[in-house]
C-alpha cells in the first residue's frame, strides 16, 4: 500500500534536529560484514527502508543479525547459505535494491563467487556497473550473463592485486573493488578512486578489521592483501545529505534551527555552496545553527557572470543535493544556473516546481536556470509525486514553504533515505501528516 504526505505550508520551523546516520556509508559498511566470520558491531545505522532491505537480504543469506536498538546492530557472517544466491527470490530482491550490488566485492573476496541482478533504486537515468566489473576483472575475476534471468555470475579461482585506473570515480564501484582487494594476493593500487567520506569510513573499518589500506581520503589507494579479517566496531557518520537538506529547509522556512551532532569537516563544500546563495552556516559547540532568513541574495562570480552551481565527485558538490539547491534558489534574490553533470534525469522534477509557481528555465536534461522570487511571491501548494529520494525531499521543502495544502504521493521513495521525516519535522513545527492512499 502506498502513502502520501499532506503538508500545510507557511508555518515557520524552529528548534533542534539531529541528523540520522549516513545512508550511503551504512550500505557499504554493513556489506563489509561479509568479509569475516567474526562479529562486526555497527552503531548509528539509519532506520530507513533501503538499509532495512539490505539487512533483511543479508539475514536471508545466512548472516546472523542481532539488533540492539533501532540504530545499533551486530552482524556475523559465519554460516552463509551461498545456494540462496541462485534463487529467484534473491534475484528479485536484488533487482529492487541498488545497495545489493555492494555484496559482490565481499563475496568474491571471501568465497570467490557472487551473483548479481540488475540493481534497482532511483529512476535517475543510467547507472552502469562497468566500473565494478572492470575492477573485478583486473583482479582476476570473470563474469557471465545468465540468459533469461537478467543476472550476472562472477567467479574467481584467485584474486591477485594489480594496478588499475578507474574509468570513473564511482563511489559504489570504488567500495566494491576495495572490499574485493583486501583479501587478494599481493598489492592493489587504485587510481581515480572515489574519496567521499563514505569511502574513507569504509577503509577505516576495514583497517580496524585487519586490512592494510593506505592513501585514505585521496584518489590513489594502496591495498596490501591479507589472508583474513576479524571483527570490529564502527560508528557511522552523520548523513551529510540530510544535513544539507536541513540547511536548505532552515533557510527557506526556518525561524532559527540548530542541527546537532554534525561532523562539519565531512560536509565538504556544502556550506560554501550555501554561502554563494547568501546563506551562512554558523558553527556551534555541538553542531551548526541556521538563523531566520527573510531574504538571501545569490552572489555572482568575480567577473560579474551568473552564479553556477554544479555537482562533481568529492570534494566537489554531491549530486544528491542538487534538487535541494534548486528549491532553495527559487526564493533567493537573483538568478543561478544549476548544472547537474553526473546523472541524466534528475532535473525533470522541476516541472513540479514550475507548476507551483517557481521561475525555472529547463535548458536541457542537465541544466536549469532558477530566477529567484526574493520571498516576494510564495510557491503555490499542489499535488505531486516523489520520483526519487532526493527530489522527494526537495518537493517536501517546497511544500513546507508553499501557500496552502500540498499532497506528495509515492513517499516510499522519501522513506528510502530519510528516517521518520514527518515526525522529526513536526517536532520543529511543521504541519505534516502521513495518509494511506
Amino acid at each position: 500500500m502506498s502513502s502520501s504526505f499532506v503538508i500545510e505550508g507557511g508555518y515557520p520551523l524552529k528548534g533542534t534536529i539531529i541528523p540520522q546516520g549516513a545512508k550511503n556509508e551504512a550500505l557499504q559498511v554493513i556489506s563489509a560484514c561479509l568479509l569475516t566470520d567474526e562479529e562486526v558491531h555497527i552503531t548509528n545505522i539509519p532506520n530507513i527502508l533501503d538499509v532495512q532491505n539490505l539487512i533483511g537480504l543479508l539475514h536471508d543469506m545466512g548472516v546472523r543479525v542481532e539488533q540492539h536498538n533501532d540504530h545499533d546492530y551486530t552482524f556475523q557472517a559465519s554460516e552463509l547459505n551461498l545456494n540462496y544466491l541462485e534463487s529467484d527470490e534473491f534475484v528479485s530482491r536484488c533487482s529492487s535494491l541498488r545497495g545489493s550490488v555492494l555484496t559482490i566485492g565481499p563475496l568474491l573476496a571471501r568465497f570467490h563467487r557472487a551473483v548479481v541482478a540488475r540493481p534497482g533504486g532511483d529512476k535517475i537515468g543510467r547507472r552502469r556497473l562497468d566500473t565494478h566489473f572492470l575492477g573485478f576483472s583486473k583482479l582476476g575475476a570473470h563474469y557471465d550473463a545468465i540468459k533469461g534471468r537478467d543476472v550476472y555470475e562472477l567467479k574467481a579461482d584467485v584474486l591477485k592485486g594489480t594496478y588499475m585506473l578507474l574509468d570513473e570515480a564511482s563511489v559504489t564501484g570504488t567500495a566494491n573493488i576495495i572490499m574485493a582487494a583486501v583479501l587478494s594476493e599481493g598489492t592493489t593500487k587504485i587510481y581515480n578512486a572515489a574519496c567521499e567520506p563514505y569511502i574513507q569510513q569504509l577503509c577505516h573499518l576495514l583497517n580496524n578489521m585487519g586490512a592494510n589500506i593506505t592513501g585514505i581520503a585521496s584518489n590513489y589507494l594502496t591495498i596490501v592483501g591479507v589472508e583474513k579479517l576479524h571483527g570490529a566496531t564502527h560508528r557511522i557518520l552523520p548523513d551529510m545529505i540530510e544535513v544539507g537538506s536541513f540547511i536548505g529547509m532552515a533557510a527557506m522556512v526556518g525561524d532559527g534551527i540548530t542541527i546537532k551532532d554534525v561532523k562539519l569537516d565531512s560536509l565538504g563544500i556544502i556550506p560554501d555552496i550555501y554561502d554563494r546563495l547568501g546563506i551562512k552556516v554558523k558553527e556551534t559547540e555541538d553542531g551548526i545553527f541556521i538563523p531566520r532568513y527573510d531574504r538571501y541574495e545569490v552572489s555572482s562570480f568575480i567577473d560579474g557572470t551568473i552564479m553556477t552551481i554544479a555537482d562533481a565527485p568529492w570534494p566537489g558538490l554531491t549530486p544528491d543535493l542538487i534538487s535541494v539547491f534548486i528549491v532553495v534558489a527559487t526564493q533567493a534574490k537573483g538568478s543561478v544556473l544549476i548544472h547537474q553533470k553526473m546523472f541524466e534525469s534528475r532535473l525533470f522534477f522541476v516541472d513540479k516546481l514550475i507548476d507551483m509557481g517557481a521561475q525555472i528555465i529547463l535548458c536541457d536534461p542537465h541544466r536549469a536556470v532558477v530566477v529567484g522570487h526574493d520571498h516576494s511571491l510564495r510557491l503555490r501548494a499542489g499535488r505531486m509525486s516523489s520520483p526519487d529520494i532526493r527530489a522527494g525531499i526537495a518537493l517536501l521543502i517546497a511544500a513546507l514553504s508553499a501557500d496552502g495544502e500540498s499532497r506528495i504521493a509515492n513517499i516510499e521513495q522519501i522513506d528510502r533515505g530519510y528516517e521518520r521525516i514527518e515526525e522529526r519535522l513536526s517536532e520543529l513545527g511543521a504541519h505534516i501528516k502521513r495518509e494511506e492512499d
